[in-house]
């Protein structure tokens, strides 16, 4: 028994050792296979002077981008380029900053995603395409701002006060949360996800909201003025109509709230 014993003990600890080696194995697998994707990670960082009418226009393919004001009479451009091959060229143009990762990259089939942050002055005007990915706009009281996604992603505009918004995007939500200025225009289209305007309770414009779901729902801002064609389409004044305000939605709800 004892002989046996000695012979069987050896072989548990060999198993385990087997086992540990094994687990340390697939880990260090696991690690360097994250290492080398943050390693195929290339960021840039660069800054531009930035007058009182600054104007960006960026094109992007695949990516987040997020702009945001800051205090500064500069713009900072940052982004996070998923493959090596992917080339990011920005100009400037007097005071338009312009980024075009479509021409920058044209005859390359993949580039993988470029996620950008903008920091710009607060009276910034901003043009802003994607084919798929999120559209961050926070802070901005410049002439324009667009957010286009021409396939998937949401769109998000907060504390906006610019005098002409457009704002469209195939799938996703779309957000936005801000003021209606005098005489300033405003567009919305969603083929399928929410639209979501919040805006103070004074607020005053004329509206055309069509949802062939029949999903608008206007709260505090609905009153006798509107008139409603078979629950798809509402065209009315809310105060005095400074403001032109279109919104449609093919499939999600379009919804008002007080600010």
């Amino acid at each position: 028994m004892r002989s046996r014993f000695l012979t069987w003990r050896p072989a548990i600890c060999a198993g385990v050792r087997v086992g540990l080696l094994a687990g340390t194995l697939v880990f260090a697998f696991v690690f360097l296979s994250a290492v080398a994707v943050t390693n195929a990670q290339t960021k840039i960082s660069k800054r531009f002077p930035a007058g009182k009418n600054v104007r960006v226009e960026l094109r992007n393919i695949s990516g987040t981008v997020v702009v945001e004001s800051w205090a500064k009479d500069e713009i900072r451009l940052s982004a996070t380029i998923e493959s090596k091959g992917a080339q990011v060229v920005p100009r400037q143009v007097d005071q338009c900053l312009m980024i075009d990762v479509m021409s920058d990259n044209r005859g390359r089939s993949d580039i993988g995603d470029i996620n950008f942050k903008l920091q710009v002055p607060v009276n910034t005007s901003v043009d802003l395409e994607t084919r798929r990915g999120n559209i961050s706009v926070a802070n901005l009281k410049g002439g324009l701002v667009r957010a286009h996604v021409s396939s998937e992603g949401d769109i998000e505009l907060t504390n906006i006060s610019a005098s002409q918004v457009i704002a469209q995007n195939v799938i996703g939500n779309i957000f936005f949360d801000g003021e209606f200025s005098r005489g300033g225009t405003y567009e919305f289209k969603s083929n399928k996800g929410d639209i979501t305007i919040r805006i103070p309770g004074n607020s005053a414009f004329r509206l055309v909201a069509a949802s062939p779901a029949r999903k608008i729902a206007l709260n505090d801002f609905w009153n006798s003025n509107f008139k409603n064609q078979d629950g798809r389409k509402l065209v009315g004044d809310v105060g005095d109509g400074r403001s032109s305000v279109s919104v449609m939605n093919f499939s999600g709800q379009i919804t008002f709230l007080r600010r």
